[in-house]
């Protein structure tokens, strides 16, 4: 469980699980767990385009998540949330479909990127996962408190001059975990990781600081957990992390009703 490959897993899931459940908070105090399905999803066109045109697909991940967010912020200002997410989803949709009917076959790497390999991580693949942790974790520090008002305050307080711009900040954050952790645990268990975990740790707590915390400590949880299961069991590391996940939550609504 311990060899020089699974090192590189342990490390990297570590990573992604920290700032999936940093940012995952702020998707579960704002109720836009739809804007975690829609941006990894619609970034897939990106590793469609990166194949096409035989790049780097992080390149292209990176670009599409960029422009994902970029065009939902836009619509933010002219719509309600969930139609921009929407509307975002469906063009990067879209531009995935096209770019997939123009490759001559369907790469294998790109297939990876919707399970993703996190057992098969490779040294490379740290460093810009740890950059791209660094530069998301600097952003939440320093728009920490702006970020929590826009949140609590809801939709229609958050649409004023003063907090328009920390839309943009969330959902740039959200991009960037998206760049982040697709190569890793892929667009499908990204949505898993940055809900559950922060999802539950709302039910189990009553501050945001103790819920970060949780949100935290139970990504982590779940991606050692599944690491150590799929290693032993030889199944996919998806499911357990998707097990998990609807686990938890379901532990932590018991946990509400009983002690709350």
């Amino acid at each position: 469980m311990f060899e020089p490959f699974m090192i590189n897993a342990w490390i990297t899931a570590s990573i992604v699980a920290v700032i999936s459940g940093l940012v995952g908070f702020f998707i579960a105090l704002r109720g836009q767990a739809f804007i975690a399905h829609a941006l990894p999803n619609g970034a897939f066109a990106g590793a469609a385009a990166a194949g096409l045109i035989n790049i780097n697909p992080l390149f292209g991940l990176g670009f599409f998540s960029l422009l994902g967010a970029g065009t939902i912020g836009l619509l933010e200002r002219k719509s309600k949330r969930d139609v921009a997410t929407a509307l975002g989803f469906v063009l990067l949709l879209g531009m995935g479909a096209l770019f997939l009917s123009l490759s001559t076959e369907y790469s294998q790497q790109i297939f990876s990127l919707l399970f993703g390999e996190i057992l098969g991580v490779s040294p490379s693949q740290i460093l810009p996962t740890a950059a791209l942790a660094v530069i998301t974790l600097g952003i939440l520090i320093l728009s920490y408190r702006r970020l929590l008002y826009t949140s609590v305050l809801g939709e229609e307080l958050s649409q004023k001059a003063l907090f328009r711009n920390q839309n943009l900040i969330f959902l740039l954050m959200v991009a960037l975990v998206t760049t982040m952790a697709i190569p890793v645990v892929g667009t499908l268990l990204l949505f898993t990781l940055l809900v559950s975990p922060a999802a539950t740790a709302r039910l189990i707590t009553k501050t945001p600081k103790t819920a970060i915390a949780a949100s935290v400590i139970l990504a982590l949880l779940m991606v050692y957990s599944s690491i150590a299961f799929s290693y032993v069991s030889n199944w996919p590391v998806g499911f357990f992390i998707g097990m998990m996940g609807v686990a938890s939550y379901t532990v932590g609504q018991l946990w509400r009703k009983l002690f709350a």
